[in-house]
C-alpha cells in the first residue's frame, strides 16, 4: 500500500509524468492498429487542411484576380473533394479514439475491480469503501478522456501546428515571423491560466470529494437525521458545503473566462499586424493577395491548436492524478496468497486443529494468544467469552482472511496455508450474525450466482430451514425481487434466508458467528429447529453470546482476553464454577429481570 492513503483526493501531481504515462500507454498495446488508424487520420486531417488554404491562394491568385474563368470549376471540385476527406478522415478519428478510450476504460476498470477482489479484509478496514468505489468509477472515467480526447488529439494538435508553421515560413518567412511576434505573449498567457487552473480544479476535486461523502454518509443515516428532526441542519450544513464547490467552479469558470478572450485578443491583434503589413507587401508587389489570404487561414487555424493544447492540459492533469491512484491502488499487494504448490482436495473430514496460535491485527498487540484445541470430525463445539475476546478473530483466521503470526491451523491434518484459499473456503460454510443480502432475488441471495444449485435445491434448503412459512407459492417466489441489503425482510428472515444459503453449498465444516443473537424468541425456534438438520453429519462451530442456544455442545471452550480458559461440556464447566458459570448466571439473570412498568 503506498504511503500516500486511498482517501487523498486533493493530492495532484504533475501535469505529466513519464512513469505513470507509459503504464497508461501499456493498455493500448492490444489496440495498436487503432491508435495507428487514429494517428493517420490525425496526419491527413492536417494535410487536408493545409491543402486547403493552398487551393484558395491558387483559386484567388489565378482565377478570381484574373477574372480566368476557364477550368475554375476544377478548383472548386478539388475544394469540395478536400472538404468531404475532412469530413470522412473526422469520423474515422473520432470513431477511432473513442472507441480506444471506452476499451481501455472497460480493460482497467475490469482489472482494478478483480483486484479489489483479491485484497484481504484488512485492507477494507482502513480504506473507506466509498473511496475505493471513485476509483472504479469517477478516476478511471477521467482516464477515459485522457485516450478518447487527450493522447491521440495532442499529436493532432502538434501535427496541425508543424504544418501551419511549416506552411507559413514556405510562403513568406518575412511575414511569418512578424505573424510570430505574438508567441511570447501568448505562452506567458498560457503558463498563467495552467498554474490558475491547476490550483482551482484541485480545489473543486477537495470539495467534490467532501461533498460526495457528505451525501453519502447522511442518505446512508437518514433513519437518524429523521428520528431526531436534524433535517434542517443538515440541509443547512450541504449548503455551506455546496457553495464552496460552486465557489471553486466559479474560481475555474473566471480563468477560462479570462483566458480563452485573451488569445482571441492576443490572435487579432496578430491578424492586425498581418493585415497591415501584408498591405504594405501587397503595395510593394512583394506579396500576392492569395498570399494574404492564405495567411490569414493558417494564422487562425494556428491559434485553434494552441487553445486546444490548454485545455488538454487539464485532461492531462486529471489523468495523471486519477492513474497515480489507481495504480496505487493496483500495486497494494494482496496479503492472503496461495503458496506455489497448494492442495485441493474435493473434501474434508472436519478435523480442525489450532496449535499454539498467536495473531494480532497490528504489531504485536495479541488478540489471541497461544490458543490450541482440537475439534473431532462430526464435532459440535461452540466457543464464548466477552465481547472482545477473540472468538470472531478465530473463524477469520479460519478462512484465512487474515493470516496468524504464530503456530497453525490445521484442517485433515494438513495446515490451511497449504490448501488453495478458493478451495478451503469452498469447503467452509459461514452464518453472521449480520446477513447481508444482495439486491436481486430469492434463488440469486442463496445460490450467489452458482448455477450448479438448482432451484429444486434451493427449495428444499428453504423448507428445511422454515422460511417456506412466509412464502405462499416458493416456486413463483423464489424470483420475488429482494431490495438492497434486504430492507424488506426481518431480520430473522434474513438469517433463515443465511442458513438456507449455507444448507445450499452444503459445506463439510459449519461456523455460525453470532447467527442467532437478534432474533426474536418466535424466529429463534424456527431456527434452532433449523440448526438441528444443518449441523447434522457435519463438523461445526457455533459462537453465540445467548448460552441457552449452545447447552448441548458436544464441547464449550471458554476464551478470555485471547487465551483459552476453560474447555468441556455445559455440565462440566458450571461445576467447574469458573469465568463460564459466571457468563451463564449473569446472562440468567438478564433475561428474567422484570420489565420496567410505567405508571
Amino acid at each position: 500500500m503506498s504511503k500516500k492513503q486511498m482517501h487523498d483526493e486533493e493530492v495532484l501531481g504533475k501535469a505529466y509524468d513519464s512513469r505513470l504515462m507509459k503504464r497508461l500507454l501499456v493498455y493500448t498495446k492490444p489496440y495498436r492498429w487503432v491508435v495507428a488508424l487514429a494517428v493517420s487520420m490525425l496526419v491527413m486531417s492536417a494535410l487536408f487542411q493545409t491543402a486547403l488554404a493552398f487551393i484558395t491562394k491558387s483559386g484567388i491568385d489565378d482565377f478570381i484576380l484574373t477574372g480566368n474563368a476557364e477550368n475554375f470549376e476544377i478548383i472548386a471540385l478539388k475544394y469540395l473533394a478536400i472538404i468531404f476527406g475532412i469530413m470522412i478522415v473526422s469520423f474515422f478519428q473520432i470513431y477511432s479514439t473513442m472507441w480506444l478510450g471506452q476499451k481501455v476504460q472497460d480493460d482497467i476498470r475490469m482489472e482494478v475491480f478483480a483486484h479489489l477482489q483479491k485484497l484481504h479484509l484488512g485492507f477494507y478496514d482502513k480504506n473507506p469503501v466509498g473511496r475505493l468505489v471513485t476509483r472504479v468509477t469517477n478516476d478511471i472515467n477521467t482516464l477515459n478522456e485522457l485516450f478518447s480526447s487527450g493522447v491521440v488529439n495532442i499529436i493532432g494538435d502538434l501535427l496541425m501546428l508543424t504544418f501551419f508553421v511549416s506552411a507559413l515560413l514556405y510562403v513568406n518567412w518575412q511575414l511569418a515571423c512578424i505573424t510570430f511576434i505574438s508567441l511570447p505573449i501568448l505562452l506567458v498567457a498560457t503558463f498563467f491560466f495552467k498554474a490558475k487552473a491547476r490550483d482551482a480544479y484541485r480545489v473543486v476535486r477537495l470539495k467534490l470529494a467532501r461533498l460526495n461523502s457528505f451525501i453519502q454518509e447522511h442518505l446512508t443515516g437518514m433513519t437518524i437525521v429523521q428520528l431526531f428532526s436534524k433535517e434542517k441542519a443538515t440541509y443547512q450544513e450541504f449548503d455551506s458545503i455546496n457553495k464552496e464547490l460552486r465557489t471553486g467552479h466559479f474560481r475555474s469558470v473566471l480563468y477560462y473566462a479570462i483566458f480563452y478572450p485573451a488569445v482571441e485578443i492576443i490572435g487579432a491583434i496578430s491578424l492586425g499586424m498581418l493585415f497591415y503589413y501584408g498591405g504594405k507587401m501587397i503595395g510593394a508587389d512583394t506579396l500576392s493577395f492569395g498570399d494574404l489570404v492564405l495567411f490569414i487561414y493558417l494564422v487562425e487555424r494556428f491559434f485553434q491548436p494552441i487553445r486546444d493544447l490548454s485545455d488538454k492540459y487539464n485532461v492531462l492533469q486529471a489523468s495523471m492524478a486519477s492513474s497515480e491512484r489507481i495504480f496505487d491502488l493496483l500495486d497494494s499487494e494482496p496479503a492472503i496468497v496461495n503458496k506455489t504448490i497448494t492442495k485441493s482436495p474435493e473434501k474434508f473430514d472436519g478435523k480442525i486443529e489450532f496449535e499454539n496460535v498467536w495473531f494480532a491485527y497490528n504489531d504485536e498487540q495479541w488478540v489471541i494468544k497461544d490458543l490450541s484445541f482440537v475439534v473431532e470430525p462430526g464435532e459440535k463445539i461452540a466457543i464464548v467469552g466477552a465481547t472482545g475476546a477473540g472468538k470472531t478473530s478465530l473463524i477469520s483466521l479460519m478462512y484465512r482472511f487474515y493470516d496468524f503470526q504464530k503456530g497453525s491451523i490445521k484442517i485433515d491434518g494438513i495446515d490451511i496455508r497449504d490448501y488453495r484459499v478458493e478451495k478451503l473456503r469452498s469447503h467452509l460454510g459461514l452464518v453472521l450474525q449480520d446477513v447481508f443480502l444482495f439486491s436481486g432475488d430469492f434463488a440469486r441471495n442463496i445460490r450467489l450466482r452458482d448455477e450448479s444449485i438448482s432451484d429444486d435445491e434451493i427449495i428444499t434448503a428453504i423448507k428445511r430451514v422454515g422460511f417456506d412459512r412466509f412464502m405462499n407459492d416458493i416456486q413463483k417466489e423464489l424470483k420475488t425481487p429482494v431490495k438492497e441489503r434486504g430492507a424488506t425482510l426481518s431480520t430473522g428472515q434474513k438469517q433463515l434466508l443465511s442458513f438456507a444459503r449455507a444448507l445450499s453449498f452444503n459445506p463439510d465444516i459449519l461456523i455460525l458467528d453470532e447467527a442467532t443473537s437478534s432474533v426474536d424468541t418466535e424466529t429463534e425456534i424456527l431456527i434452532q429447529n433449523a440448526l438441528i438438520e444443518l449441523l447434522k453429519d457435519r463438523t461445526s462451530i457455533v459462537i453465540a453470546h445467548r448460552l441457552s442456544t449452545i447447552e448441548k455442545a458436544d464441547k464449550i471452550i471458554v476464551i478470555h482476553h485471547g487465551e483459552l480458559r476453560e474447555i468441556g461440556t455445559h455440565e462440566s464447566l458450571l461445576k467447574e464454577k469458573g469465568i463460564y458459570e459466571t457468563l451463564y448466571k449473569l446472562q440468567y439473570k438478564r433475561e428474567l429481570q422484570p420489565s420496567i412498568k410505567v405508571n
